[in-house]
């Protein structure tokens, strides 16, 4: 049974405090007031505009305790909004937590999956300032609100990609899918040996890093005119992208790196790479005069297409063959 309400918000900020205290890059003089009042107190540098974004982490629907230890559900929450930060250009600054936890849920599991998340909050120098708590009546439902800044006027939108920008996405895609996958065909009779495999074999799927030192890098040059992150897939990211924009976009199949997972590797499927979602990593376009790298931080940087003027998002698979790309990844409430 999880720690009372206030017991357990004093473990937690003494965990939040605990990693604060020993971050390197943290970003504590921007949080003024956090954990203790009935709101944070925030203080951006002048000429910095603050980015905030929302994501919830819902028990059978991100996450399953039999396939996810604590930490990997702590570490993917924050990642999952340090990943909306990123693909802004901008930089985390506090994080906000809201949680609500079965009454049956062992204490130990909220203590791994608060350290999990704190983890990653030290790595990019985030302050956990505040949140909630309360009884579910179900599973395990986590709210993570994190805030950001970037330069004023210099966020990075969905909406300014223009025809003739060449499409480009870092990293590799579709490894995070693939784990669903595997971890849905295997027996319950494997289950021990699952986690210790799948986490091993799949660390893009149970501890995603979040592009944060990439987009700022791509803002900071003017190399990028819009950006979006593979949360949901790319082929329903780049339609969220280019419908704010109001182009279309051509995609050579050939030309989308696919992740290589398992023991021994092998390429995950055009279908994963196309319409599997949480790979956290940026897609984004550069205008046509812009000289952009084969890669920047150690991170694989990728052209796959290019945008087009109209609507329509098409898929190049073999020479002179054109499909219409129809978008696949994630959707809530889709049946």
């Amino acid at each position: 049974m999880p720690l009372p309400e206030k017991a357990l918000i004093a473990e937690i900020r003494r965990l939040a405090k605990a990693s604060a205290s020993g971050g390197i890059r943290g970003s504590k003089r921007f949080v003024f007031t956090g954990i203790g009042d009935d709101c944070a107190v925030l203080r951006l540098p002048p000429q910095q505009e603050c980015l905030i974004t929302t994501d919830f982490s819902l028990e059978g629907i991100h996450f399953r305790r039999d396939w996810h230890s604590p930490e990997s559900v702590g570490h993917r929450c924050l990642a999952r909004g340090l990943s909306d930060i990123a693909a802004m250009g901008g930089k985390p600054v506090a994080a906000f937590l809201s949680l609500a936890l079965p009454a049956d849920l062992p204490q130990l599991w909220v203590r791994r999956f608060a350290n999990g998340l704190i983890s990653l909050a030290r790595k990019y120098g985030v302050t956990l300032a505040g949140g909630d708590t309360a009884e579910s009546p179900g599973g395990i439902l986590a709210d993570i609100i994190v805030v950001g800044a970037a330069p004023k006027g210099k966020s990075v939108l969905r909406s300014t990609a223009r025809p003739g920008d060449r499409i480009f996405v870092s990293g590799e895609l579709g490894g995070s899918a693939a784990a669903v996958e595997r971890m849905q065909s295997e027996t319950k009779k494997d289950k021990a040996k699952r986690q210790k495999l799948d986490q091993r074999s799949y660390p893009r799927h149970f501890y995603p890093e979040p592009r944060i030192e990439l987009g700022c890098i791509l803002r900071e040059k003017g190399w990028v005119s819009a950006m979006i992150d593979t949360s949901d897939g790319l082929s329903i990211d780049l339609a969220h992208l280019c419908e704010e924009s109001g182009v279309g976009a051509e995609v050579d199949a050939a030309l989308i790196p696919r992740a290589r997972v398992g023991k021994p590797s092998t390429e995950v499927d055009l279908g994963l790479a196309l319409h599997g979602g949480e790979d956290y990593e940026l897609l984004f376009t550069a205008p046509p005069g812009k000289r952009i790298p084969s890669q920047i931080a150690a991170i694989p940087l990728t052209q796959i297409g290019r945008i087009t003027r109209g609507s329509k998002i098409v898929l190049h698979t073999q020479p002179n063959v054109f499909q219409e790309l129809e978008p696949g990844g994630w959707q809530h409430f889709r049946r």
